[in-house]
């Protein structure tokens, strides 16, 4: 819903979990949200600069999220040669 300025004024905007791309729903009381910073060659962060994963309950009780944390991180080329694919 906009107001008459043109501002986003929902109380809620749904989100959708990074790894599956479900949307986590108001009762979804397991989901989290984690910003992982982005640190320069000194280790120290780089202002306003961060990514963000959206991890639903489904994942998280399926004791699945260490290993979508890993995943997204690694195709943000925040990691490397963490996680391969099992073939």
């Amino acid at each position: 819903m906009e107001n008459d300025k043109g501002e986003i004024v929902d109380l809620y905007i749904p989100r959708k979990c990074s790894a599956t791309n479900r949307i986590i729903t108001a009762k979804d009381h397991a989901s989290v949200q984690i910003s992982v910073a982005k640190v320069d060659e000194n280790g120290r962060q780089i202002p306003n600069e961060n990514h963000v994963f959206a991890l639903c309950g489904f994942v998280r009780a399926m004791g699945e999220s260490d290993d979508a944390l890993n995943r997204l991180a690694q195709r943000e080329g925040l990691l490397k040669s963490v996680w391969s694919p099992v073939r």
